[in-house]
């Protein structure tokens, strides 16, 4: 049994691995968020299994706190100042005396997206993949036991369906869905030692095209 620190617990694909985590392991969560009572009815339910923490995740301070008696963090983060987050989270878990993070990212961070669909990526997507490149090089040049998660472009469907490239291979796919990705968290949870010191790309096999299919 593990105990998993989540930051921006009321994410769609934090919030899918939360229910995982429940109905699949014996793990406990600490969820951190901004306006925690959003989540209030959830943390009631299994109040046994849940500790919910209003903060902000540049708040060294808090995140160190909410770090004790924490086997993983799980970063699940979004905004322009992502990159300062990521300052903040290794920050406080240098101070906190942890290592394993698992943090969410995007697809064309290393401009590893080939052909129509990597041009069509990097227009779409802009300063958002810039961003979250400064980010990631943040956890790459730390000494944490990090997995930067790269997703392709993301599906609501109700599947697990996925294929993993590595950091330096050419990314595969179009898309993937979230309930996937939230897979994939809570399988390193379950086996720390998977994709340690890594930075993988996630899509669903299978869907190679110019642009995601419902565009």
């Amino acid at each position: 049994m593990a105990n998993i620190l989540i930051l921006g617990a009321n994410g769609q694909i934090a919030q899918l691995s939360e229910n995982i985590f429940l109905d699949s392991t014996g793990d406990n969560m600490k969820l951190y968020l901004r306006r925690a009572d959003r989540l209030r009815d959830k943390a009631a339910q299994y109040e046994d299994r849940i500790e919910l923490i209003d903060g902000d995740t540049t708040d060294v301070d808090k995140l160190v706190d909410s770090m004790k008696d924490v086997d993983m963090v799980y970063a699940n983060l979004a905004g322009g100042n992502i990159k300062d987050q990521a300052e903040s989270v290794v920050e406080a878990m240098h101070k906190a005396g942890k290592t394993r993070l698992v943090w969410i990212s995007t697809l064309g961070i290393y401009d590893e997206v080939p052909g129509k669909f990597g041009q069509w990526n990097n227009s779409t997507l802009g300063s958002y993949i810039t961003n979250y490149a400064a980010a990631a090089k943040v956890l790459e040049d730390s000494d944490l036991d990090y997995t930067i998660i790269r997703p392709a472009w993301l599906t609501n469907k109700d599947e697990v369906d996925y294929e993993v490239t590595q950091k330096g291979e050419a990314f595969k796919g179009t898309e993937v869905s979230r309930k996937s990705i939230a897979q994939v968290v809570v399988d390193i949870a379950q086996d720390p030692s998977q994709f340690s010191k890594a930075s993988i790309g996630v899509n669903k096999p299978n869907t190679d095209g110019d642009k995601p299919s419902w565009y």
